[in-house]
């Protein structure tokens, strides 16, 4: 028997198939040749076999019989094996499977070789899939790699450092003095693994942010550098580093929290984000956001405040969705904090209610209740009213809901009345509140100026429509208190009432619950 096909061989026969099934066959031939050879503890070719499983393994065929000789590869001396065995142990197994403690004691040793590329690989397998178990037996060596390697290791081991301390958060103290030395690195990659590393610390262990705050002026230096330079290897569209901007602001925005002398250092630096950074690419847009949530989320003086609302203001003018959609979202947090800031901006709010996205409109709406006062809510309900037409069909019942809800701060006035009667005569359907039948009826029977006008009004709609249960419980209810009114024409030219439509409401009123 020859040797076994190598990799690029088998990518070939598999792409040169015309049907599934004859890649179905081309796979299960080549599978039972690799059990094969792994049967034969062949460990000449057992680096080309696994290599070849992983292949078939991202095709969505089964591959699970290739993970102890994954094992058995990273054990071996040579890179060319324990790469593809690491490889492996990545795409086959997780902490779900107790096979994958059994890598332990192999990655312990290399994590402890002399070579740094070997070391990076049991890096980046442990923080791949190392679960609790293995991050606590090898934290050890981890934290002396942080020490004591080059930049190529530590930028990996850093990373590793975060896993370890979302698996196992009672290590964290282990790895606070090695962290505040990172923060001082040169280097890209360290330089943003540390960073990174201090945010979970901070998040994992709340009290250990005291102690980074004295590193403060450190992290706007590093945020004006980046801000300032050029680095052609880390621009995005235009912006330098937009990636390691946004991981330093987040960082500040936990350092700034329950602090005023943090957020008062910090704040001419954020206005000079906030005013610097182009907004012509989704890379500055996203600078600006977590510029913006930093702002929100810290005692920001109000000037600054205000700014952030003004940028989420120019957010809702963007032509893609998902800006808009992410600016809305804000806004809704913002408009309790900060109204007349986000009340400044109710036209464009209002605007995105004739959009033709669903979720931009349940978005623009929760917006706009929120920003109804006694002030505008006339002109915001003529707004909302004219949406309720309009509106999708999972938004009706929420736009006749809040617009109750705001009608009863016009409690008994005539345009109150008049609004919970336009919503059951402009075809709302099922979509009100249980209780708003009883309550348009109370108000009815207390405005009477507009008891013919109602009456009219509310016998023509089911003549038209007899279907919308409420409409015909308010309209039942209304032709037998007021009926003289829709015949004598008190308001409205009189009407001539046809038999049917008197027996049509009869018949729906006995089907009532």
């Amino acid at each position: 028997m020859g040797p076994p096909l190598k990799l690029h061989e088998l990518i070939r026969a598999i792409r040169s198939v015309k049907t599934q099934n004859e890649e179905r066959e081309v796979i299960q031939r080549e599978c039972a040749d690799i059990r094969s050879s792994f049967r034969d503890e062949d460990s000449l070719y057992r680096g080309r076999s696994l290599a070849k499983l992983l292949y078939v393994h991202m095709l969505g065929y089964p591959a699970h019989f290739g993970q102890m000789e994954c094992l058995k590869l990273i054990a071996s001396s040579k890179f060319t094996d324990k790469r593809i065995g690491y490889l492996g142990a990545m795409m086959l197994l997780d902490e779900r499977q107790d096979a994958h403690l059994l890598i332990t004691n192999s990655m312990k040793r290399d994590l402890e070789h002399s070579s740094p590329v070997v070391q990076g690989l049991a890096l980046c397998t442990l923080a791949c899939l190392g679960s609790t178990e293995m991050c606590r037996d090898l934290a050890g060596e981890v934290e002396h790699l942080l020490q004591n390697s080059t930049g190529h290791v530590k930028k990996k081991a850093v990373l590793c450092a975060v896993h370890i301390i979302r698996k196992v958060p009672e290590l964290v103290e282990m790895f606070v003095p090695v962290s505040e030395e990172l923060l001082g690195e040169k280097r890209h990659g360290v330089l943003y693994g540390a960073v990174l590393l201090v945010t979970e610390i901070c998040r994992r262990q709340p009290e250990a942010c005291k102690r980074f705050r004295k590193l403060l002026p450190l992290l706007l230096q590093k945020l004006r550098q980046v801000m300032s330079g050029y680095s052609p290897d880390h621009v995005v569209s235009g912006v330098t580093d937009p990636f390691l901007q946004v991981r330093l602001l987040r960082l500040l925005k936990i350092l700034g929290q329950n602090d005023e002398s943090v957020c008062d250092a910090m704040s001419d630096l954020l206005a000079q984000v906030s005013t610097c950074t182009d907004t012509q690419s989704n890379a500055g847009n996203s600078v600006l956001y977590e510029t913006v949530l930093t702002i929100v989320d810290t005692k920001s003086a109000s000037g600054l405040r205000v700014l952030a609302v003004n940028i989420l203001g120019r957010f809702l003018l963007s032509s893609d969705k998902n800006i808009r959609y992410v600016a809305l979202t804000s806004l809704n947090r913002l408009v309790q904090s900060d109204y007349a800031a986000v009340q400044r901006h109710r036209g464009t709010i209002v605007e995105c209610l004739r959009q033709t996205d669903t979720s931009l409109n349940k978005k623009a709406l929760e917006l706009c209740f929120a920003l109804v006062n006694e002030t505008n809510i006339l002109p915001m309900m003529k707004e909302l009213q004219r949406f309720l037409q309009t509106c999708p069909l999972e938004l009706k019942q929420q736009c006749t809901s809040g617009i109750f809800l705001c009608a009863e701060s016009l409690t008994y006035s005539v345009d109150y009345v008049y609004t919970y009667f336009f919503i059951f005569s402009y075809q709302a359907g099922e979509s009100v509140r249980d209780d708003a039948v009883s309550h348009l009826i109370h108000l009815i029977s207390g405005a009477s100026e507009l008891h013919g006008y109602i009456v009219h009004r509310l016998f023509l709609a089911v003549s038209k429509d007899i279907g919308q249960q409420p409409l015909v419980q308010v309209a039942a209810w209304c032709i037998g208190e007021y009926g003289e009114l829709l015949i004598s024409g008190s308001s409205e030219e009189p009407v001539k009432v046809s038999f049917d439509i008197t027996e049509q409401i009869h018949d729906i009123i006995l089907k009532l619950p």
